[in-house]
């Protein structure tokens, strides 16, 4: 998983840096072999090594043991090196995973998420005018309502269809187990016709079926219906009347009279059929609080109701039409959520920019919310890091740190290196002081 995070730049780049140090090494190894070598050639000639090469000796043998004891101590971090007693104390970094996750975790928790280190960014950064300022730019308010439609959508593609469903048919089901519908019919219909809403009700089903009558589809059907009626009731006659010319008349006088009878009714608060409407309303009303044989029939159809698989199949199309008009209207960039959030977002916007009081509130509130869930926020991400570390890959995650300090790493090597060669130097001087202050003398005299 962690592999797929470094680039090939990355892995070219580490190479390149390992290259430096790795000459240096092969240079003074080169160096104290030769010199070696030639010090051997002469005492085996029986002549006094010269001193210039027991210096230049020392100096690379220096630098050598330099180099390869750096070389082992940044190798060792993040590899094993089979070597014998010291091998297990190799690849650190991967041998103490687990470890470097929970003391990072302790350090975010400890140092970045405690309640004085969020108080003071609050107070150092004044939340509330940075938002108003946000807020007002025209371009922001809409931008965050695309962003809210987009976080909407990205919600909904995530809400597993069979999950709802089944939620909404055990949540009804739930409800129509324990509650008693019909006196709950029976305080839902007294509360619609309490100040005589029903009858406003009716007002609007009347002018809607006016409207209906008044159209020319209407007296069409009319008119098919009456010719229908002939047919198969009076089959003779329909034969000898003009039923056209009979039908058309007919679906005009009787749009014409329903239509006269629903505007005496609509005008006439008196009328019979109102008084009619209410009191079978009334009735009804009785019926479901005090008839058995109500109760009776709102059993069978409660029963019904958590029986039958019409249920969840009415429940399951009622959710798949939702969806797809929500999913919809989110897709539109000009939605209806996004408009509703820009426009909230412009308010709160101008609120906050015009009111102090309202943004030392909200800052106030924010340090308070920073104190009282800190500690619980602090845990919880503190533990996502430690988890989160124990469920890499160990080499991974070594070769993930390697790739991003290995180069600094790789100058312990080179400053090893030429450290090594300059306490050669110092050595071959301190070692030689004698011999070489008595040449100095000699050569001055």
């Amino acid at each position: 998983m962690l592999a797929f995070m470094l680039t090939q730049e990355q892995r070219l780049s580490l190479q390149h840096a390992k290259r430096l140090p790795l000459i240096l090494l092969l240079l003074v190894t080169a160096g104290f072999i030769a010199t070696a070598l030639a010090g051997s050639r002469w005492g085996i000639a029986g002549q006094a090594v010269p001193l210039w090469l027991v210096c230049l000796r020392a100096i690379c043998e220096a630098a050598m043991v330099g180099a390869l004891a750096d070389w082992f101590a940044v190798s060792a971090l993040f590899r094993r090196i089979p070597l014998p007693l010291v091998g297990r104390h190799t690849a650190i970094i991967p041998r103490n995973k687990d470890r470097i996750g929970e003391n990072l975790a302790v350090f975010v928790r400890d140092k970045f998420l405690d309640a004085p280190s969020l108080v003071a960014l609050i107070e150092r950064h004044n939340p509330a005018q940075a938002l108003a300022d946000w807020l007002t730019a025209p371009a922001n308010h809409q931008l965050l309502g695309k962003q809210v439609a987009r976080l909407a959508l990205a919600a909904l593609e995530m809400v597993q269809d069979k999950q709802v469903e089944r939620f909404l048919t055990q949540s009804l089901k739930a409800v129509m187990a324990h509650v008693d519908l019909s006196r709950t019919a029976a305080s839902l219909l007294s509360g619609l016709t309490a100040g005589g809403r029903h009858q406003e009700v009716l007002d609007d089903v009347l002018a809607r079926i006016s409207r209906v009558l008044q159209k020319e589809q209407t007296h069409v059907l009319i008119a098919q219906t009456i010719v229908v009626w002939l047919k198969r009731e009076h089959p003779i006659k329909e034969k000898m009347l003009p039923t056209d010319w009979l039908s058309d008349k007919g679906a005009a006088l009787i749009a014409s009279a329903l239509d006269s009878l629903l505007q005496d009714v609509a005008h006439n608060p008196d009328h019979r059929l109102r008084e009619a409407f209410d009191g079978s309303v009334q009735r009804l009303i009785e019926g479901l609080q005090n008839d058995p044989a109500y109760a009776e029939r709102v059993e069978k159809l409660r029963n019904y109701l958590l029986h039958d698989e019409k249920l969840a199949a009415y429940l399951r199309e009622l959710w798949a039409g939702w969806r797809a008009r929500l999913e919809r209207d989110l897709a539109d960039e000009n939605s209806a959520l996004a408009r509703r959030a820009a426009v909230m977002g412009r308010w709160l916007g101008q609120a906050l920019a015009h009111d102090e009081a309202l943004r030392a509130s909200m800052n106030e509130r924010l340090k308070r919310w920073a104190t009282t869930l800190a500690p619980d926020v602090s845990k919880f991400i503190g533990q996502h890091i430690a988890d989160t570390v124990k469920r890499w890959d160990a080499e991974q995650l070594s070769e993930l740190i390697e790739a991003h300090i290995g180069k600094d790493l790789q100058y312990i090597r080179i400053n090893g290196t030429l450290v090594g060669g300059a306490i050669g130097l110092l050595l071959f001087l301190i070692s030689h002081a004698g011999i070489l202050w008595r040449s100095a003398m000699q050569s001055l005299g």
